[in-house]
């Protein structure tokens, strides 16, 4: 029989690298854009990561949408986003 403290311990571990990945996120486009975005601006839904964030620096995001999907590949593997928006 399962335990529920097993249950909660997968579930815990699944949330902890949803905001490992936040985190991972916001630094390469801090580092890229020059200017600090906030972890609950960034969601990452069905692949595409989907920011809450001014015109100006979306604009710049699609710039440089290139190098950006190249860090985020080189720094979460498969669990990188394939697309921005």
């Amino acid at each position: 029989m399962i335990e529920i403290k097993d249950l909660l311990s997968r579930w815990a571990s699944l949330l902890s690298t949803g905001e490992a990945s936040k985190t991972v996120l916001r630094e390469i486009l801090s580092e890229v854009l020059k200017t600090e975005i906030k972890s609950e601006d960034i969601k990452v839904k069905n692949g595409v990561l989907i920011l809450n964030i001014k015109p100006i620096y979306k604009s710049q995001i699609l710039i440089k949408r290139e190098e950006i999907l190249e860090k985020i590949g080189n720094a979460l593997g498969k669990k990188a986003p394939i697309d921005i928006r």
